[in-house]
């Protein structure tokens, strides 16, 4: 001040000296307290000033903190990176970060992150540069340690047999497991840099599952997709995809995880599941003939003998017999009492589907494999597979179908309708038709080897007029099934109705007694059950005159065959035999004496 007074300085100039230069040293203290680094660089990047924190720290000497003496302190391996990424700062005039390895005073390293600004003059020229050190050695330790986390986390999710993707918190892939890059014979690369779902996604399904994953993202919150995948064997699987997302200590979404379940087999089994349901709503939506087998005649005893006989088998069976004889009953008591028993028991009934689409109906068919078809369908067949497949009217089966069939039966192979690969099951075939098989061989118009495959067991199964004496049995259970459906009791039965149904012939047989007995209890008002007479009486002269005629022709034909057998003194077959008599084949005679009632025995010489 003295100095200033004696310089002709005025006193008001001497206070705003002073002034300024207690806050220079009050803003100096200031830096030098800061816990952090501060310092400034020139323009060409050496050091200018550090501030006392960094030399505390480091230990450098007043030398050492100027130009650039400070390079002692930075850790070897650092030091190249460090310099060319700092001059590459200097040379570019923009604000940045680098990150470097600092010893500490007694020679312990730590990362620090250093901060930069240019200080620009008017010009927008450099004038210095300001820094600072943050010590980070804390969050350096925890990203290591979280590193080397992830890495054990890859090795562990490598050896897990689900497929595993990891996305960043916007769905973006990160890495994927090795039974991903097995199962799809992508590679890390394939999946972290290039839209790999569009390469390994069924076109199908592609635009759902993209829309379907875009809004589980949005949402947050886990979730599930179901999409077909290209395996690197060519076919495409259905996979189960979950999502489930990962938040950190803050609560930030910071990774998704993916894990993919091949369900493929689960998927065709609800296909079949779903098949086996259409059938069995089917069959509830069809009145069964009854629940039970009823009836004690020796006919009937001895078709349940065959019946427990075969059914522990795998063998086909044909059951034989008139329209209205319950021919599906014994086929599902087959199925019951066989191994098979806890799988799916399909019913097709053959005469009721157009012959343009009985093929599609058992064996299935492919997307596109004719109009109509917009997706794959899975054939009766193949809902069968472990179970039974009940073909009902296979005589009216189509010609080209009966190839189809034969190949089944001999292969135990299918080939879905517009496909070209083949498909294995393992079913059991029961078959039933009342259709005379072997006169149809013989016209020509069912394959003889098909009929030798079906006919493994045959199963013949009487009329009821050849059961007369199961009819009271049969009537009592009908009447009690249909009454409680009606909410009726009834206790008694009509002598007299009981008499017209043991004298009626009953040509439809136990269908058609099933039909009468429901149509009298809907119109029962008492406890008596009776039918009308007129009901079981042939209805027009003409369907009687036809009658008449066609038992005259069958007393004629009977006549015939009754004469040949008795030239040829009771044998059917052989050269002498009544079949050649006639000229035709053994089976169709065989067929002919056991529906005309004739006893062969009885020409038959001691």
């Amino acid at each position: 001040m003295i100095e200033l007074a004696q310089n002709g300085e005025s006193p008001e100039l001497s206070d705003a000296f002073e002034k300024l230069v207690q806050e220079a040293a009050r803003l100096q203290t200031i830096i030098d307290t800061v816990p952090s680094f501060l310092w400034t660089s020139l323009p060409d990047g050496s050091k200018e000033y550090l501030n006392k924190r960094c030399y505390e720290y480091t230990g450098l000497t007043l030398e050492q903190g100027q130009g650039w003496g400070w390079k002692v302190v930075v850790h070897p391996d650092d030091l190249d990176r460090l310099i060319r990424e700092w001059l590459a700062l200097v040379e570019a005039r923009k604000p940045g970060e680098l990150e470097t390895r600092i010893r500490r005073y007694d020679g312990e390293y730590r990362w620090f992150l250093i901060r930069i600004v240019p200080q620009l003059d008017a010009e927008d020229n450099v004038v210095r540069w300001f820094g600072s050190n943050t010590d980070i050695e804390d969050r350096k330790r925890a990203e290591k340690k979280l590193l080397e986390e992830e890495r054990e986390l890859r090795r562990i999710t490598d050896a897990i047999p689900q497929t595993i993707v990891v996305l960043d918190e916007k769905g973006h892939p990160l890495y994927a497991n090795q039974a991903m890059l097995d199962y799809t014979g992508l590679t890390v690369e394939d999946v972290v840099t290039s839209d790999f779902r569009a390469s390994i996604y069924h076109p199908e399904d592609l635009e759902r599952a993209r829309e379907e994953r875009k809004a589980g993202l949005a949402r947050g919150l886990p979730f599930e997709i179901e999409q077909r995948v290209l395996r690197k064997d060519g076919q495409y699987r259905w996979v189960l995809l979950r999502y489930n997302p990962f938040h950190d200590e803050q609560g930030r979404l910071v990774r998704w995880y993916s894990t993919g379940t091949d369900i493929d087999d689960r998927k065709r089994a609800e296909d079949r599941m779903r098949n086996e349901n259409v059938a069995l709503r089917e069959d509830i939506v069809r009145s069964s003939m009854f629940e039970e087998i009823v009836g004690s005649s020796e006919a009937l005893r001895q078709v349940l003998v065959q019946v427990s006989k075969v059914a522990p088998t795998d063998s086909t069976v044909l059951v034989l017999g008139e329209t209205g004889t319950g021919k599906e009953l014994i086929a599902r008591a087959i199925h019951n009492r066989s191994k098979r028993s806890n799988r799916a028991f399909i019913r097709v009934n053959c005469a009721a589907i157009p012959a343009s689409l009985i093929a599609s109906e058992l064996f299935g068919h492919e997307k596109g494999s004719f109009t109509g078809a917009t997706q794959r369908r899975l054939g009766r067949f193949e809902s069968a597979d472990g179970g039974t497949i009940f073909l009902d009217e296979v005589g009216d089966l189509p010609a080209e179908t009966q190839i189809s069939l034969l190949r089944v039966l001999q292969e135990r192979e299918i080939e879905r309708v517009g496909g070209s690969q083949t498909v294995s099951v393992d079913v059991r075939v029961i078959a039933a038709t009342n259709r005379d098989l072997t006169s149809a061989v013989a016209e020509g118009k069912f394959r003889q080897d098909l009929f030798y495959r079906l006919n493994v067991f045959p199963i013949r199964l009487p009329a009821l007029r050849e059961r007369i004496s199961d009819i009271s049995l049969l009537v009592g259970y009908l009447i009690d099934r249909y009454a409680q459906k009606a909410g009726k009791k009834i206790r008694n039965i009509d002598a007299k109705t009981m008499e017209l149904f043991h004298a009626y012939d009953w040509p439809g047989n136990i269908r058609e007694l099933q039909n009468v007995v429901e149509r009298a209890v809907i119109l029962s008002e008492g406890e008596t059950f009776f039918v009308d007479e007129a009901w079981l009486t042939r209805a027009t002269p003409r369907l009687a005159a036809a009658s008449v005629l066609a038992t005259d022709l069958a007393e004629r034909e009977k006549a015939i065959i009754e004469n040949a057998l008795r030239e040829a003194e009771g044998l059917v077959s052989g050269p002498a035999g009544a079949a050649a008599k006639l000229g035709i084949p053994r089976q169709t005679l065989e067929s002919k004496i056991r529906k005309l009632g004739i006893n062969r025995l009885l020409f038959k010489t001691s």
